[in-house]
């Protein structure tokens, strides 16, 4: 049914549509003009969607952004015909078979035949009339897994991009909405929502050589100084209703090395969670009798299902992949050995993927009070230094980086795989190589707190710190060059 409100939109998009039929003729002439700011636009597209799959872009301009993601299938939506020709004019099927343009309101994008891994609104968001119908619409394209990337001209910018427009130094688009990072996240809660990852870019959009990309670089993650960014970005997830957890499967992955005197307890105290529980032990080269120690825990426990595999000796993050390639079950899970996190734990963990809230789970042991000897004291302080750090790198906050025992969905796995190729595979314990992962992704990630308790039998694989901390050093530049400073 035709309201006042519905004749009032259709105003407003008249007059976008207008404005965007005069730019059309010199719309590439802009873009010729101001390659390196175009540029570095798709460049911190590409980082923050490092696998697109099945694209649409909403407001997709002459369809530069979608074609450089170079997504499995695109489709790219614009109000103005004209600007639709252009596109379909710069992107022809015969070079991109995968990509299409259709003239179409971004009000009406729920008709489309989704649903897409990631929804694209660059620069065009501040010109939809109406923002909540916009992601009512948005919601009904997306999975669990849909990522919604957009970027807006900084709120705090607005005087300074006005005149660059008078004065011809950029194209005057027709803004409507000046949005604030609250008002963002205000707009997608209304809707359910979350931003998962935000943050600003392209400092300079001019090419300065040498000094330009270093400053675009490192400035936009400066405190104060990042405010003076062209552009604000924000990455956000879709409603993900909860799941039964009596519904869900789960594998426990428990690396050992050494570990004989802890087996049998193992086995008594690890909960059976949800629909089924599978345990996978990995026996990591162990020089005592680990693996007769499983194999006989195997014979003991015949009603539970018990796996025995064989870690490389390269480490406790190259066991647990060894592990996990045995898995079958809908959750991953990761216990050590020495049980300094309670078994009893697990099943809290589990029921935070299981309610939606959390895509990757990570135990923090720095919540409660530790048992004396259960950390040294080094230890705790170097924990606490690398937390901080990591909170900064990811934009998500991290208080434990190294706590052994972490969750993931199984559907979820293989982006922590790809990352750790992406991140160079440096990290030997795995743990870096999981929550670097997740920032990656942008998998939403929550810290469930644990109890820390000294171990109940044999000795800490966590010795040689300056050189474990030299390790973790490194990872964090890694990640300091490859997942913020685009």
């Amino acid at each position: 049914m035709n309201t006042e409100k519905d004749a009032y939109l259709r105003a407003k998009e008249a007059e976008i549509c207008a404005y965007y039929r005069g730019l059309a003729p010199h719309y590439e002439a802009w873009m010729r003009r101001w390659p390196y700011y175009y540029r570095r636009k798709q460049e911190l597209l590409q980082r923050l969607i490092p696998r697109p799959g099945r694209v649409l872009d909403i407001g997709c301009g002459l369809g530069q952004n979608l074609a450089g993601l170079r997504p499995e299938y695109g489709i790219g939506i614009d109000v103005c015909p004209e600007i639709v020709e252009a596109a379909r004019r710069l992107h022809p099927a015969a070079a991109h078979p995968n990509i299409e343009f259709r003239c179409m309101s971004a009000l009406a994008c729920g008709q489309l035949e989704g649903p897409f891994d990631t929804i694209l609104l660059a620069n065009s968001i501040t010109e939809i009339p109406d923002l909540s119908a916009l992601f009512e619409q948005i919601a009904r394209l997306c999975t669990p897994g849909t990522r919604i990337v957009q970027t807006t001209y900084n709120y705090a910018l607005a005087p300074a991009i006005r005149l660059a427009g008078r004065m011809r130094l950029a194209p005057r688009h027709p803004v409507q909405n000046w949005l604030t990072r609250a008002d963002l996240a205000n707009l997608a809660a209304l809707t359910g929502f979350e931003v998962v990852r935000d943050g600003f870019a392209i400092t300079f959009p001019f090419n300065i050589p040498v000094i330009g990309p270093l400053l675009n670089r490192y400035m936009p993650l400066l405190p104060v100084l990042r405010y003076g960014a062209v552009l604000y970005y924000s990455v956000m997830r879709p409603p993900r209703p909860p799941v039964r957890l009596e519904d869900c499967s789960v594998s426990v992955c428990v690396p050992c090395k050494n570990e004989s005197g802890n087996i049998a307890g193992l086995l008594e105290r690890i909960p059976e969670i949800g629909a089924g529980t599978e345990i996978i032990f990995v026996d990591d080269q162990s020089t005592d009798d680990t693996a007769a120690k499983i194999a006989e825990s195997q014979r003991n426990h015949p009603g539970r299902a018990i796996k025995l595999t064989t870690g490389p000796g390269q480490g406790k993050g190259a066991a647990c992949r060894a592990g996990f390639a045995e898995a079958t079950h809908d959750m991953l899970l990761i216990l050590d050995a020495d049980m300094t996190v309670m078994p009893e734990d697990l099943p809290g963990f589990c029921a935070a993927l299981a309610s939606g809230r959390a895509e990757f789970v990570n135990g923090s042991r720095l919540v409660y009070p530790m048992e004396q000897g259960a950390m040294r004291f080094f230890n705790v302080l170097g924990n606490k230094a690398f937390a901080m750090l990591f909170s900064f790198l990811l934009s998500q906050p991290i208080k434990d980086t190294l706590c052994g025992t972490k969750a993931i969905w199984r559907r979820d796995y293989e982006k922590i795989l790809e990352a750790r190729a992406h991140f160079g595979g440096v990290d030997r314990w795995g743990d870096y190589d999981w929550i670097f992962g997740a920032a990656r992704h942008n998998l939403k990630i929550i810290e469930y707190p644990v109890h820390y308790r000294e171990r109940v039998a044999g000795e800490t694989k966590m010795t040689k710190r300056l050189r474990n901390a030299w390790t973790m050093l490194r990872m964090c530049l890694v990640a300091l060059r490859k997942l913020r400073a685009v």
